[in-house]
């Protein structure tokens, strides 16, 4: 079969980066697989069990060196994923074949791996997370102090700044990268427990030297980097661990689809701009549009992402007892997919924060438009200092504003409230003194200082955290 005529995951072809992708393949799995064997047979050894060194060494020289054709025949055989690559091993080392998983069960190399490889995918997403939050400090700090017309239910509202609108994206991102942490920072692999998780076949190999048994689960969670092992299992470590590692990656999918569907709509009104390449093509149609493809595809693979979440949740719910055969294959898929859709997300929101482009001069034209409706209350609070009433003032205020509305709407024109308000003798001011009450930057409240606290108090110190892992660029495939 040739790659053109079979199914390939657009995941892996289109989306998600060759980083992500190593770290779930078929060599980073069956490597860590030898990897445990290894730490297992070093361990025993060292724990008293005749195993000599001469066939840990071999072991060793076939670490890397996966017979898969072996494998593959083997388990055409066999049916049985683990004891085909025990006998593909042992063919490579037959010194050692007698020892290799030796008191283990299949959920030690399987089980193992999985949390290996979920903590280091996690280590990718949180590096390319941190980036994702250092490019928009930066935009929040650029453009903390311009105004912009806020939204709520998408209708005109108090103005707010563009950086202020950003600092609510990075708080969001800022609040995964703490689960993320937490999450990461609670991962402990399952050791070696036994087919019910009592350790029977170890205390009979240490001939019940409970100690000895401990100790295996100790120096095996060092020799493979982590510091403990589940204090309690089945024969598998609980699945609510995969329902936890994929809620964080959901988490990071719904901030990044929030973020691009407020992107959509700026792109729609003009404001602000993801990236566009001049060759790129927004339209088979239509020449001259300028799609936003990359908040598009951003959501797309977010829902996803979230949807997915629901398979580990499923999976915890219903495995029974010590444990059941019914997650294996759900988990090959949604476990690794989650993390191939994400990887592909922060990419993406990765190229869109490093080029976002914004326009102000259509940002002023825009909120110029609704600004006259909005100062409306300062117009009416300096009329009622020199002596009017607030309550004939507020109901005249109301009447101009809805025949300037209906200009607005019903004729097209221009928001002509000022020259009505001008025109009106009960307030007693000119168009120039009207005016003068339309500097934006006297309705945003304090928008500009709330983004210089937040990026000094909360964004810096995490900055300052991950330093080392800053400098990241993102280039998308397609």
């Amino acid at each position: 079969m040739s790659d053109t005529d079979r199914y390939i995951s657009p995941l892996s072809e289109r989306y998600a980066s060759k980083e992500m992708q190593h770290i779930f393949s078929e060599d980073k799995k069956f490597q860590t697989w030898r990897r445990l064997w290894i730490a297992l047979a070093e361990t025993e050894k060292e724990l008293g069990l005749d195993i000599r060194d001469e066939q840990i060494d071999e072991l060793k020289a076939h670490k890397d060196d996966i017979n898969y054709e072996v494998a593959r025949a083997r388990e055409k055989e066999v049916r049985h994923d683990v004891m085909s690559h025990v006998y593909a091993y042992g063919q490579q080392c037959p010194k050692a074949a007698g020892i290799i998983h030796l008191g283990a069960t299949s959920c030690y190399v399987g089980d193992n791996t999985d949390m290996i490889l979920m903590d280091e995918a996690l280590g990718l997403v949180q590096r390319k997370l941190v980036n994702v939050i250092e490019k928009l400090a930066r935009f929040a700090e650029e453009y903390k102090a311009l105004p912009t017309l806020a939204f709520t239910h998408f209708q005109p509202a108090q103005p707010t700044t563009v950086g202020k609108r950003a600092s609510l994206w990075l708080q969001d991102f800022l609040m995964d990268l703490s689960d993320l942490e937490y999450v990461k920072g609670s991962l402990k692999l399952l050791g070696s427990k036994g087919t019910t998780g009592t350790q029977a076949s170890f205390l009979e190999l240490f001939n019940g030297d409970q100690e000895k048994v401990r100790q295996v689960d100790k120096k095996i969670a060092e020799k493979m980097g982590f510091t403990s092992c589940v204090a309690v299992s089945g024969q598998t470590y609980s699945r609510k661990t995969d329902t936890r590692v994929v809620n964080i990656l959901a988490g990071i999918a719904a901030t990044a689809h929030k973020m691009s569907n407020d992107i959509r709509l700026l792109q729609h009104l003009k404001e602000v701009e993801e990236p566009f390449e001049k060759s790129q093509i927004g339209s088979s149609a239509m020449a001259y549009k300028r799609n936003p493809m990359r908040s598009e595809r951003i959501a797309s693979l977010a829902r996803y992402v979230i949807v997915d979440a629901l398979n580990p949740a499923i999976t915890s719910a219903l495995q029974w007892f010590e444990r059941t055969l019914d997650d294996s294959a759900n988990k090959r898929l949604s476990v690794p997919e989650a993390f191939l859709a994400t990887d592909g997300i922060l990419d993406l929101v990765l190229n869109v924060t490093d080029g976002l482009v914004v326009y102000p001069k259509v940002i002023e034209k825009h909120l110029m438009a609704e600004l006259p409706f909005m100062a409306t209350e300062n117009i009416m609070m300096d009329c009622v200092k020199k002596g009017g009433n607030r309550q004939e003032f507020h109901e005249e205020i109301r009447k101009l504003s809805m025949q300037a509305g209906e200009h607005v709407k019903k004729e097209g024109k221009d928001n002509d409230l000022l020259d009505l308000i001008a025109a009106d003798p009960l307030f007693d001011m000119t168009k120039e003194e009207l005016s003068e009450r339309m500097d934006p930057k006297s309705f945003t409240g304090r928008s500009e200082t709330q983004v210089e606290e937040f990026l000094q108090a909360e964004v810096r110190p995490v900055l300052e955290k991950y330093e080392k892992l800053l400098g990241m660029h993102a280039e998308i495939n397609v």
